[in-house]
């Protein structure tokens, strides 16, 4: 997720204890850091990949448990209710699953479960999670309303969101009147948080192109049909759907991500295999690409006078996220009030993607998601000077600086739920 480096200052701890909800959520922010590095730590340890995430799961059940939430298991997450009179029902949302990554990192709490890392900072997302829950409990005079914690799997396959929304979590529990969740940013300091009013990130389709030949021997060609040579006049093709078939102003990217087929040198193959994603805002330009690629497919194929259609498997979705504008600027305006002006700021949209968007979605309500920074000011400020490029998400080398980057996802989780639900 790139956001321009010179947009935010560092935002100091001194600054934090100016923020206006007073002393005594900052002292009890304070208490519980160590607490949450702790199970940053634990979490970072003991990864688990999408639909997997048993012990993470409980884990985050247990604690909201300690702090009075009535919990549930959902669709292979867990969900908290904490009610405080009434008011307004606010979702507040993190993610639970890790990527296939081996860990380079070399930290002293560097996962123990082989081929498996927090690459996208899920775990920085719970903790900050679990320190805004236990915030809200012990602050309920802060506000009145339902809180609606929802630890959600399978972010990373975009299963997760679909799941909990097929095991009743608007049915089950009160429906919510807004959505808020954090990503972390790892090229932006801790402190600052960003904000897009609008699309944030992208829809997606991924999946599958089979285009099929007839096979035969590498020295005689003309008696095949040769599906390598289909495939690469596809790739070709495919990219006009972007280049030429679209509204240069509408963002879209279709990427090939690998080529599959054949055996040996002098063997011409039968099929050849694309796979590929393709990513848009606007769902009408979504639906377009889509039947584009089908479209560019097939004809190819005739062309190449191949014995049958192609195949076309883009299964794996996820919508677009959209973050209600009225909404998001009135999160940000509360931000720039509690931590201060210089350290709230617009990002930029993004082409990578999230299912958060299905809540929104599905629930028709106001969501927003924030992103927060995770990089230690100094060696933000070095890097930056330095031009050198910081570890990305799902990068082995991702690492969030701690204790800063929970303690500025704690806050900015906290203060936007405060906003959402209202002063009493």
């Amino acid at each position: 997720m790139r956001t321009p480096l010179r947009l935010l200052p560092a935002l100091t701890w001194a600054a934090l204890a100016s923020a206006q909800a007073g002393p005594p959520l900052q002292e009890d922010l304070e208490a519980m850091l160590p607490r949450l590095v702790t199970l940053y730590q634990d979490l970072h340890r003991h990864p688990e990949l999408s639909g997997r995430e048993t012990r993470t799961a409980a884990r985050m059940g247990e604690l909201l448990r300690q702090d009075g939430y009535e919990v549930a298991a959902v669709g292979g997450g867990v969900v908290g209710v904490l009610r405080n009179g009434p008011g307004p029902v606010v979702l507040l949302r993190t993610d639970l699953d890790a990527l296939p990554v081996e860990e380079k990192t070399g930290l002293p709490y560097a996962s123990e479960t082989k081929g498996v890392m927090h690459a996208c900072g899920h775990d920085a997302h719970m903790a900050s999670w679990v320190g805004a829950a236990g915030l809200l409990a012990r602050r309920r005079d802060l506000w009145r309303g339902t809180v609606l914690m929802v630890g959600q799997p399978a972010e990373e396959t975009g299963e997760g969101a679909k799941a909990m929304l097929r095991d009743g979590l608007l049915t089950r529990f009160p429906k919510p009147g807004f959505a808020i969740a954090l990503h972390d940013a790892p090229d932006l300091p801790t402190g600052s948080v960003t904000y897009v009013a609008g699309y944030t990130m992208a829809a997606v389709n991924s999946g599958s192109l089979t285009l099929y030949g007839r096979g035969g021997h590498g020295a005689r060609p003309e008696a095949a049909v040769d599906p390598v040579v289909l495939a690469a006049r596809t790739v070709l093709a495919l990219q006009t759907l972007v280049s030429r078939e679209k509204d240069p102003l509408e963002p879209a990217v279709l990427t090939i991500g690998a080529i599959n087929g054949g055996t040996k040198t002098n063997v011409i193959p039968g099929e050849v295999t694309l796979l590929m994603t393709v990513r848009s805002y606007d769902p009408k330009v979504q639906a377009r690409l889509l039947a584009g690629i089908a479209r560019v497919a097939k004809g190819e194929a005739l062309a190449a006078g191949a014995p049958r259609e192609p195949l076309l498997d883009l299964g794996e979705t996820m919508p677009a996220t959209w973050n209600d504008p009225d909404f998001t600027r009135r999160l940000a305006a509360r931000l720039a009030t509690e931590l201060g002006p210089a350290a709230v700021a617009p990002g930029r949209p993004d082409m990578v993607s999230e299912d958060f968007g299905a809540y929104g979605a599905a629930a028709g309500i106001p969501s927003a998601m924030l992103r927060f920074g995770t990089v230690d000011p100094a060696r933000f400020k070095a890097a930056t000077e330095a031009g050198t490029p910081l570890p990305s998400l799902h990068s082995a080398e991702f690492a969030p600086a701690m204790p800063g980057t929970l303690r500025t996802g704690v806050l900015a989780l906290t203060f936007s739920a405060l906003e959402a639900l209202g002063r009493p």
